[in-house]
């Protein structure tokens, strides 16, 4: 379990530093300072800074997977079951260190095809959303919708406070149950 622990310590500490210092400030370097491990020991996890952002993005990506499939298997409606999970876990239940998302953009500068894991669930759940017994155009905008606020957060350029997050969370609720 302590090399597990270690390893997401190290993965926590690598987002931080995208986070707070941008993609270019990621060094195995400086991620092993912030884990407060020594370059060997980040070495044994993570031989290169791909393999420290691919890292990253399995780490989310699973943590995801994860979340929303807990959500569906516990719905108690079955129409509009996955559209209503990926909002409910984007909008209230989210990684809970949200510098863990920097690794997104990591990916994206240091090789997009990091980001296949990623690409991969959105095919998974797009499936799945699509099915929900829903119109699949409404359900899609829903998801567009959820992933255009979490993605202006993201990139920190609109930040719409909680009560209206909140508000906008319950109208897209509503517009699966309709």
């Amino acid at each position: 379990m302590a090399r597990a622990t270690r390893k997401i310590e190290i993965l926590h500490a690598a987002s931080k530093i995208v986070s707070e210092r941008g993609i270019f400030n990621l060094t195995l370097e400086a991620a092993a300072i912030e884990a407060g491990v020594s370059k060997g020991g980040l070495l044994y996890h993570f031989p290169s800074k791909e393999a420290l952002v691919k890292g990253m993005v399995d780490h989310l990506a699973e943590n995801y997977r994860h979340k929303i499939a807990t959500s569906v298997e516990e719905s108690s409606k079955e129409k509009g079951k996955w559209i209503r999970a990926y909002a409910d876990v984007t909008f209230n239940n989210p990684y809970p260190n949200k510098e863990m998302h920097a690794g997104l953009l990591a990916a994206k500068a240091v090789n997009s095809d990091l980001l296949d894991p990623i690409r991969d669930l959105y095919n998974e759940w797009q499936d799945e959303i699509e099915g929900d017994g829903i119109d699949p155009i409404k359900a899609t905008i829903i998801r567009l919708a959820t992933d255009g606020i979490w993605l202006s957060e993201l990139f920190d350029i609109h930040y719409l406070g909680e009560e209206k997050k909140q508000e906008i969370y319950m109208k897209l609720k509503n517009w699966i149950d309709e």
